[in-house]
């Protein structure tokens, strides 16, 4: 069964068990606890505004930060990639907010009915303003998947030494995103069907949609053990995830007209059978709207490279590094 077949059952499950709030809650509660318990925050706690942010920094030299995609945290950089450039970056990696163990940036985000969610540029400016307190200057940003939003408005906004996107969603693309993100973003789905799918969604399914997001590729061995999928179950970070996905083509249709006004170096990197961002939708337009933007196109990769073609990725960063002065 497939995550959006699990959804659809589970929302049939929600009109039936309209009046066992309770239990539900209750098998919810101990689901997120145990896994809380299980992959507890991995680093230190920077608070912006009253906003705490989650980060893990390591290595020494020039500014890197890494920003992870939906559904992600910062364990999807500390499996293995962390160890690729510490030796040679100080590196930071953020939960960016509502996912790991990062706040939301504003209270009207909060709440099993609120739809809305914060912009990329909303994640970005307090991202960035964590950055500079915990003393992180002219960085290369870093953002995958969704992540790449962020760290685009990262540039657009806050002056980063330069950007490395990859498998970047930075386009406004065509269609919708299915009915998964649509039921679990919206006030009933929220309400009704989040807390179902933390109770009692197998984990067994997240493992293989993992699976679905590596092909053609398949997750590293050990990989599924660390990410801490049950952090993206719980019912707050389920909820933040779906929201800023549903909401985030408005804002690349506005974000994409100002791409063309950046002067920094920005590196892209993506696969050409990437399914989940396609490359054509994606990183081939935004390598033409940003004078001197270099496109590396992976042939046979799919939309992990930073795992499954590291070297492609580091090669980026270094250059994006040479590009700003940094090395």
């Amino acid at each position: 069964m497939t995550l959006t077949k699990l959804a659809f059952s589970l929302g049939l499950a929600a009109a039936a068990l309209a009046g066992c709030g309770a239990f539900i809650d209750t098998r919810a509660d101990r689901r997120e606890a145990a896994a809380e318990a299980a992959y507890p925050p991995e680093g230190r706690f920077v608070e912006v505004g009253g906003r705490r942010v989650h980060y893990v920094q390591e290595g020494r030299g020039p500014d890197l930060v890494l920003l992870h995609g939906a559904s992600g945290n910062t364990r999807d950089f500390t499996f293995a990639f962390v160890d690729a450039v510490r030796d040679r970056y100080r590196v930071t990696v953020f939960d960016r907010p509502g996912l790991g163990y990062t706040d939301r940036t504003d209270d009207r985000y909060v709440g099993a009915t609120v739809t809305a969610a914060e912009s990329p540029a909303e994640q970005a400016a307090l991202l960035s303003a964590a950055a500079r307190q915990i003393g992180v200057r002219r960085p290369v940003v870093l953002g995958h998947s969704y992540g790449g939003a962020v760290a685009m408005a990262w540039a657009l906004e806050h002056d980063p030494a330069a950007v490395v996107i990859v498998s970047g969603a930075t386009q406004p693309w065509p269609g919708d995103l299915g009915p998964l993100y649509g039921l679990a973003g919206s006030a009933f789905g929220g309400a009704s069907l989040v807390p179902l799918i933390t109770a009692f969604a197998p984990l067994g399914r997240v493992e293989t949609a993992l699976g679905s997001i590596f092909a053609p590729q398949s997750p590293p061995e050990g990989y599924d053990d660390h990410i801490g999928a049950p952090l993206t179950l719980r019912r707050a970070s389920f909820r933040a995830n779906a929201r800023q996905v549903n909401t985030l083509r408005p804002h690349l249709v506005e974000m994409s007209q100002r791409y063309p006004s950046l002067t920094l170096p920005v590196e892209i990197v993506h696969g050409v059978a990437d399914r989940t961002v396609p490359i054509h939708i994606h990183s081939d337009p935004l390598a033409e709207q940003i004078p001197g933007a270099n496109l590396v196109r992976l042939a046979g990769i799919g939309h992990m490279p930073h795992h499954v073609a590291q070297t492609d990725v580091v090669a980026a960063i270094d250059r994006a590094a040479r590009r700003a002065g940094l090395r």
